[in-house]
């Protein structure tokens, strides 16, 4: 059973670890509890039993509008609908905060998965790579 947990507590460890394996990058030492705490509305931890499985940070302008980041799930777990899970439990605190627009964006393979299965609409947007 996978319990979701809004703004719950963490190991930078953990995250750095599903980051790393979700984004197919080498480990990092990342400080996610103090970028966190610094600048988001908020995350979703999801356990599988002690075991931290999945993760998503949302961060938000202070008002109207919040942001999905770097949707994370265990490779180990995938294909459970916990990644599913993680959204809506930050759509529900997205809203619950008093936000009116909660936004993502993603890779083109994963349209159908924010899409579908998580209730985005598209929409046009813009984008400058910075680097």
């Amino acid at each position: 059973m996978i319990a979701y947990e809004w703004r719950g507590e963490f190991a930078n460890d953990a995250v750095n670890v599903l980051h790393a394996e979700g984004f197919g990058h080498p480990y990092l030492d990342i400080d996610w509890h103090t970028q966190v705490h610094r600048h988001s509305l908020g995350w979703v931890c999801a356990r599988d039993g002690e075991e931290l499985v999945g993760f998503v940070n949302v961060a938000w302008d202070g008002d109207a509008h919040a942001f999905v980041l770097d949707t994370l799930v265990a490779s180990h777990a995938r294909r459970r609908g916990i990644g599913t899970g993680l959204i809506a439990t930050a759509v529900e605190h997205a809203k619950a905060a008093g936000c009116e627009w909660l936004h993502v964006d993603f890779e083109d393979h994963l349209a159908g998965y924010y899409f579908d299965a998580c209730g985005f609409v598209p929409t046009r947007a813009g984008l400058i790579a910075l680097r």
